[in-house]
């Protein structure tokens, strides 16, 4: 079987359509979206991520964050619905919320967990108690969230994870020099390590499934290293996933979304000095070249 890993351009796209929705589709049909994310320290995120999973399509959402923002975030955020979790004292999310997100999680398609999340040790323990009703839900880890796997085994189901080279060698204790000298050996050994979809994120970035299959994007430029941009990636995978995309799919149009909208910035405003929360419209305009009506 060949295993050479499948390039992300324009042909592979349109050769790998999204998931068709009708035209009298409504918000539910167009799946929903839970984005567990953000803290005192950094609300945006979540901010961030919503809106790049609503700009690439998914019908309803739901956010999840901390009980001291909650408010101010259904004030920046109309669209989703808002569920305030009680909070640690570092300002992580207490695991003791599982209760309170236990109906939106189920009735969730795609779950994001990560963005802006304090106190890794709350965070990974509210985790290991989410993803077990997470059973027929598409789930991205991000961000703090991704620290679960550090000293765990595989997981029972396939998540996906979204780390930069930095990330990648804190997960596996690889230096982060090996992991940017050739990210796809990177995220092959990691996708077969804990079952997951992994996606090392770089100016190429290569994206492993467990079962060995793979795929390599190049192409954005340095204007997408700035804060929040991650997130916005984060956020439109899980968005793709809401609306019935698989974790590879999402991921690599993802991927090829954001680049493509870092390059619309750049030529509009600069090589540099764009802002993350421009992504999201810009990956709109970029999805509807790609995937015409």
């Amino acid at each position: 079987m060949d295993r050479r890993p499948i390039r992300i351009d324009a042909g592979c796209l349109r050769d790998w359509p999204l998931p068709a929705l009708a035209d009298d589709a409504d918000k539910e049909a167009r799946g929903r979206i839970l984005v567990i994310a953000g803290s005192r320290e950094v609300p945006g995120a979540a901010v961030l991520a919503a809106a790049a999973a609503l700009r690439v399509g998914a019908g309803k959402l739901a956010i999840a964050t901390p009980s001291s923002i909650a408010t101010q975030m259904a004030f920046t955020m109309p669209e989703a619905r808002v569920i305030a979790l009680p909070e640690t004292a570092s300002g992580g999310l207490d695991p003791a919320g599982i209760e309170a997100l236990e109906e939106a999680a189920t009735a969730a398609h795609g779950v994001l967990v990560g963005p802006g999340l304090l106190d890794r040790d709350a965070t990974c323990e509210f985790l290991w108690r989410l993803l077990p009703l997470l059973q027929e839900q598409l789930v991205v880890l991000d961000a703090l969230a991704m620290d679960c796997v550090a000293g765990a085994g595989p997981f029972e189901r396939p998540v996906l994870l979204t780390p930069h080279a930095g990330e990648m060698a804190h997960l596996t204790g690889a230096s982060k020099e090996d992991v940017l000298a050739d990210p796809l050996a990177a995220a092959t050994r990691a996708a077969q390590r804990w079952n997951a979809v992994v996606a090392v994120k770089g100016p190429a970035t290569a994206i492993a499934a467990p079962d060995g299959r793979s795929w390599l994007h190049e192409g954005g430029n340095a204007g997408l290293a700035t804060s929040g941009s991650g997130d916005v990636l984060a956020g439109a995978i899980a968005g793709l996933c809401a609306r019935g995309a698989t974790l590879e799919q999402a991921c690599a149009w993802g991927v090829a979304l954001h680049a493509r909208a870092g390059d619309r910035l750049a030529q509009q405003l600069g090589p540099v000095g764009y802002l993350a929360r421009e992504l999201p419209r810009e990956m709109l305009a970029v999805l509807r070249e790609l995937q015409p009506a």
